[in-house]
């Protein structure tokens, strides 16, 4: 059974201004908020995914947006080493929800070098057995690549360059070991070419349907879950066999997240080459 971690959005709001979709000036609908949250969280467990939740605390209003915690290999969960200030009291509460739940909760290498930011599985996916790392806006490639070292498993670098498209799991989406959802103009002419070299088969996104988080999905099996707004990418989807869905996230999208933010999987993405191991 697939299992997730989700914060209720209890304390969520916009109470300060850390990336472009971020503005003081617009408030969240808190009742609307609690609504969406809802909604992704009955259908993730209508899919069959176990959903733990994590307490929100007061004056984190970004704790909601779990996928940033940490990244998860098998036991270990690598904690997030947050580059902005107002989201680096969220780290002592990752930590001791994710060691009360039989993780090994370790601090990504590097000390507390502001060189060595780190953000979770915003910043980090598998793919296969390939560890994908978005880098410079968020979190630093010579950490990513200590961070491999630390597990065991391959790394590879993918320099993001839009303001936009600031962690790696707003343009970039593993669905199985062998496919990928993308946005090519979040990334270098490099960075595309190692994607289209790594990845057997990517499906490409629209610039309009990546600014509505169609990257940012989250996916149980067949089964992908994104925001609304994105009916060319469902169109392919499912030409390709997997059965999406749509549900309205607009009030988070107003910090910068959508479904996969709000999600931390804890046995593994679909797309981990070691999710079924049984190591």
């Amino acid at each position: 059974m697939p299992r997730i971690l989700m914060c209720p959005p209890d304390f969520f709001g916009i109470e300060y201004e850390i990336n472009p979709w971020m503005n003081v000036q617009v408030a969240v609908d808190h009742t609307l908020a609690v609504e969406q949250w809802t909604a992704l969280h009955t259908l993730l467990r209508d899919a069959g995914a176990e959903i733990a939740l994590q307490p929100a605390v007061e004056g984190l209003p970004d704790l909601v947006f779990t996928a940033n915690a940490a990244l998860i290999y098998k036991q270990t969960a690598v904690l997030a080493r947050f580059k902005h200030q107002q989201r680096q009291g969220e780290t002592p509460h990752d930590r001791a929800w994710l060691e009360a739940h039989g993780f090994q909760a370790v601090d990504p290498p590097g000390g507390d070098e502001a060189a060595r930011a780190f953000e979770g599985a915003g910043d980090a996916l598998f793919c296969g057995d390939t560890l994908f790392a978005g880098y410079r806006k968020r979190s630093d490639a010579a950490g990513a690549q200590e961070i491999g070292a630390l597990l065991g498993v391959r790394v590879l670098p993918l320099e993001l360059v839009s303001d936009h498209f600031y962690h790696l799991d707003t343009c970039f989406c593993p669905l199985s070991p062998e496919e990928a959802i993308y946005y090519p103009g979040a990334f270098d002419d490099y960075g595309r070419r190692v994607l289209q070299a790594s990845v057997g088969k990517l499906i490409e996104v629209e610039e309009d349907e990546a600014r509505a988080f169609a990257c940012n999905a989250v996916v149980v099996g067949r089964r992908v879950f994104t925001n609304t707004g994105c009916p060319g990418l469902h169109d392919r989807l499912a030409g390709e066999g997997y059965q999406p869905t749509a549900t309205p996230l607009g009030e988070f999208v107003k910090a910068g997240g959508s479904a996969k933010c709000l999600t931390l999987r804890l046995d593994g993405e679909e797309a981990a080459g070691w999710r079924d191991s049984g190591s």
